[in-house]
C-alpha cells in the first residue's frame, strides 16, 4: 500500500503540472482537433480538381467526346486547350497543367474504321507521384471512352480485369488517414508529456528532490509512465470518435482489442521518452530529442510510404519501430477486423521494444540516483 501511495501522488502531481494552467490544458486538446481537422483533406495522395492542357489537332466527334469525358472526371476540373505544341510545352512548364493531351489530326477516322489511335500523354516530372496518379485517372476514362465505343458498335470487347477493393471499397482517403493518425496522435502525446516531464523537473531544480525522497527510480519512472499513457489513451479516443461519428469511416474490428495493443504501444513510447528525458538537462532539449526520434519513426512507419517500397535494409530496420507496428494494429482492427492472434503477432515486437526501452531508462534514472 506504501508503494501504491508513493505513485499515486506522483501520478497526481504530473497531472496537476499538465492541467494547472490554460497552455497546458489546451496543448493536449488543441493538437487533436487540428490535426483532425486538416490531416484528411490536407495529408491526402488523391489527386483531384487538377488542370489538364489539351492539344486537339482533330476536332472530330471521337476526339471532342473523349475530351468531355475528360472534363466530367472529378480529377480534372479545368481543361486548357492550347492550338499548338509550343503551347502545350509551356502549360506544363509554367506549372498550369498537371498532364498534357495531344490528340492527333487523324484521332476520330481512325477510331471511326476501327483503328488504333496513339494519343500523348505528357507529365510534369517535377510533380512525379501526383501525375502518375493523375496519368492512371486519365488512362481509366480513356478505357471506359474506348470499351463504350466498341460496345457501341457491336464490336467484341477483349476481355478486361475487374478490380475489387477489400476493406476500403471506394478507395476513401479518410479510412487510410484516420486509423493511421490515432497512432500518429498517440507517438505525440506520449513521447512529449513522457519527454518533457523529468526534463522539467531537472529544470526546475526539483529532480534531486525525487532522487532523495521515499521514492525509487522505478517508482519515479512508473509516476511519470502513467500521465503519459492517460494522455496517449485519451488523445487517441478523441480521433476514435471524430473518425466513426464525424467522418464515418466503419470500425470494424474489437475496442477492447485496440486499447489493449495500445497500452503496449504507450509503454514503448514512455521508455523512449524517459530515456530521452534522462540525458536532457532542459526541456527544450527534450523536446528536440522527441522531435528527432518522432520525425524518421513517422517516416519509416509505413504512413506516408509502404514500407514494401523501402530498400531491404531499411525495411530489417523498421522492425525496431514502434510506429510501424502500431500502424498495421490500428489500421487491421479499424478496417478488417483482424483477428486476435493477428494482432498479437504485432504486439509481440511492441512488448519487445518496450521491455528493451524501459531497461534502458531505468538504467539511466540509476545512474542518475547513484
Amino acid at each position: 500500500m506504501i508503494f501504491i501511495s508513493r505513485i499515486h501522488a506522483l501520478v497526481r502531481k504530473e497531472f496537476q503540472s499538465l492541467l494547472s494552467t490554460k497552455s497546458g490544458r489546451l496543448l493536449l486538446i488543441m493538437p487533436v482537433i487540428l490535426q483532425t481537422a486538416l490531416f484528411p483533406f490536407a495529408a491526402t495522395l488523391e489527386v483531384k480538381n487538377a488542370a489538364l492542357a489539351v492539344f486537339n489537332e482533330d476536332h472530330g466527334r471521337a476526339s471532342v467526346e473523349m475530351m468531355q469525358r475528360f472534363a466530367a472526371s472529378g480529377a480534372f476540373t479545368r481543361i486548357i486547350p492550347v492550338w499548338s505544341a509550343p503551347q502545350l510545352e509551356d502549360a506544363i512548364g509554367r506549372r498550369q497543367a498537371l498532364l498534357a493531351v495531344h490528340i492527333p489530326a487523324d484521332f476520330s477516322r481512325k477510331i471511326a474504321a476501327g483503328d488504333t489511335s496513339p494519343v500523348q500523354v505528357i507529365l510534369d516530372g517535377r510533380r512525379s507521384n501526383s501525375s502518375q496518379i493523375a496519368f492512371n485517372y486519365l488512362q481509366s476514362v480513356l478505357d471506359v471512352y474506348l470499351k463504350d465505343r466498341a460496345t457501341g458498335a457491336g464490336r467484341v470487347v477483349p476481355s478486361e480485369i475487374v478490380a475489387r477493393n477489400w476493406f476500403v471499397p471506394n478507395l476513401e482517403y479518410t479510412y487510410f488517414i484516420l486509423p493511421s493518425l490515432v497512432a500518429i496522435i498517440t507517438t505525440i502525446g506520449s513521447l512529449i508529456v513522457t519527454a518533457l516531464s523529468v526534463a522539467r523537473e531537472r529544470e526546475q531544480g526539483t529532480f534531486e528532490q525525487l532522487l532523495v525522497s521515499p521514492l525509487s527510480p522505478e517508482m519515479i519512472m512508473i509516476g511519470k509512465a502513467v500521465p503519459a499513457v492517460c494522455v496517449g489513451f485519451f488523445q487517441a479516443t478523441l480521433i476514435l470518435i471524430a473518425a466513426v461519428y464525424i467522418y464515418h469511416v466503419p470500425f470494424r474490428g474489437n475496442l477492447a482489442l485496440l486499447y489493449g495493443a495500445m497500452f503496449f504501444y504507450a509503454l514503448a513510447l514512455v521508455g523512449v521518452g524517459l530515456f530521452i528525458s534522462s540525458i536532457s538537462k532542459t526541456q527544450q532539449q527534450a523536446f528536440l530529442g522527441a522531435f528527432v526520434f518522432m520525425v524518421p519513426a513517422i517516416l519509416l512507419s509505413g504512413y506516408t510510404a509502404p514500407v514494401e517500397n523501402m530498400p531491404l535494409w531499411l525495411q530489417h530496420v523498421t522492425w525496431i519501430n514502434p510506429v510501424r507496428h502500431f500502424v498495421e494494429v490500428v489500421k487491421g482492427v479499424f478496417l478488417k477486423n483482424a483477428s486476435f492472434a493477428r494482432v498479437c503477432t504485432l504486439v509481440l515486437p511492441l512488448v519487445v521494444i518496450g521491455v528493451v526501452n524501459l531497461t534502458l531508462a531505468a538504467l539511466m534514472f540509476r545512474r542518475k540516483a547513484a
